[in-house]
């Protein structure tokens, strides 16, 4: 075909040459792609984190695939001596590795350039809630790290001096990473938690006008996708919310009815019944923990309605269950769904966050939501294993909590390195 059209244009004599020569070419360019796809393999290959323990013999991609018996391997291993004796990094050590930032950049293999287009054109913002576990915040850090991202890191004023001066240690090797300005004294299931939240979403809001969507974690989250999944997920929500919110169960309803106060750092009811909330939607149940857009995080710190509600939850129980999810149902907040029950969303059904509760594990095909945890439990909470990895990373969450290298650390390496993998050569598939 192509060779007809030069025929009659070209005339027959000058075909062949012109023919060859645009082969030529293609093959040329071809080539210039090839070599070009090959050396940012090489440039990528350094930030593999499958190097990274060199005590481990355990084979990831076994684990990943739900091996059993080098699942069992792994649980041995963590048994053993030698392996309880492996020296880990403490606070004192990232106060002083960070000192040398460029070393710990390189050493910690964070990846300080966009790894596509797609993602440099999307930043995300975060905010992490944390108090203790420097190295999870780490790893967590530096799976999720990307430069066109922003981070902000909640402190809890109750963790040690040597914790906060790490974590700004940390944050003062990235211009993107940074301490909020302020700090809450965390009490369990009280505003302060909430708080927490509002100080980063505030601090965010002001840091940058380009971010997207805000996520917001703790320090034993961690990602079961790549930046570049998220993105795309998130572009799919048209600019709407994922967030867990649900009919609120009557048990839960003396949570937000009576009057709570924090007495000797512990929060107690005080028995006296509280006004009606100043909103007419009702209270919805839900999580802490939430993906929403620019839009109404703005809508959040700025409208008069919305702030009210804010004030008058500041006395409940656990706000961080019902606040975010009864805002989601507010007609008037960007990417809002409808009060009507048919559109509640189960924390099974949001991308936010995959937690196993200990009460609703059980036999999936005799319709238990998961199967029972291969870790341990903390407060009915699963602690995951690595015999967790599999079906977990058959989810469409874009976080699982929780993760802890004290409990299981192979199950951390193994998705670290799982994720490092696939966000390197993602766009080569």
């Amino acid at each position: 075909m192509v060779r007809r059209l030069l025929r009659r244009k070209l005339g027959p004599c000058q075909t062949k040459p012109f023919f060859l020569l645009l082969v030529f070419t293609l093959i040329i360019c071809f080539s210039i792609l090839t070599i070009h796809e090959k050396s940012d393999s090489l440039n990528h290959r350094h930030l593999e984190l499958t190097r990274e323990n060199p005590h481990s013999s355990i084979n990831c991609t076994k684990i990943l695939l739900g091996d059993k018996e080098e699942i069992q391997n792994a649980k041995l291993t963590m048994l053993t001596v030698n392996f309880r004796n492996l020296p880990q990094w403490t606070n004192d050590d990232y106060i002083n590795r960070t000192k040398d930032c460029a070393t710990f950049i390189k050493t910690r293999k964070y990846i300080m350039e966009p790894l596509s287009k797609e993602e440099a054109e999307f930043p995300i913002a975060y905010s992490i809630v944390v108090y203790h576990k420097i190295e999870m915040l780490d790893r967590l850090l530096r799976t999720i790290y990307t430069p066109q991202n922003y981070y902000c890191i909640h402190v809890d004023k109750k963790s040690p001096e040597s914790f906060l001066a790490a974590v700004k240690g940390i944050a003062s090797c990235f211009n993107n990473i940074f301490i909020a300005s302020q700090l809450e004294n965390v009490v369990y299931a009280s505003w302060s938690r909430v708080q927490a939240d509002i100080n980063c979403m505030r601090d965010l809001y002001r840091q940058s006008s380009e971010w997207k969507y805000l996520i917001n974690l703790c320090g034993m989250d961690f990602p079961i996708k790549t930046n570049l999944e998220i993105i795309r997920k998130l572009k799919s929500l048209v600019n709407g919310n994922s967030l867990e919110t649900e009919k609120m169960p009557s048990h839960k309803e003396v949570r937000w009815k009576k009057h709570y106060e924090v007495i000797e750092g512990k929060l107690k009811n005080t028995g006296k019944d509280k006004s009606l909330p100043p909103i007419e939607t009702p209270i919805f149940s839900g999580s802490a923990y939430f993906v929403v857009s620019r839009k109404y995080v703005e809508y959040v710190l700025t409208n008069g309605k919305i702030l009210k509600f804010i004030e008058w939850a500041k006395d409940t129980y656990s706000p961080d269950e019902y606040l975010w999810a009864t805002i989601q149902r507010i007609p008037e907040v960007p990417g809002a769904l409808s009060s009507s029950n048919k559109y509640d969303i189960s924390d099974m059904h949001a991308v936010a966050r995959f937690v196993k509760w200990q009460y609703l594990e059980g036999d999936v095909f005799k319709g238990a939501p998961y199967p029972p945890c291969n870790g341990i439990h903390v407060r009915s909470v699963c602690i995951f294993g690595v015999g967790d990895l599999n079906w977990i990373l058959q989810q469409h969450h874009f976080f699982a909590n929780k993760f802890d290298t004290d409990v299981d650390s192979f199950a951390v390496q193994c998705l670290e390195e799982h994720l490092r993998h696939k966000a390197l050569y993602q766009m080569e598939n």
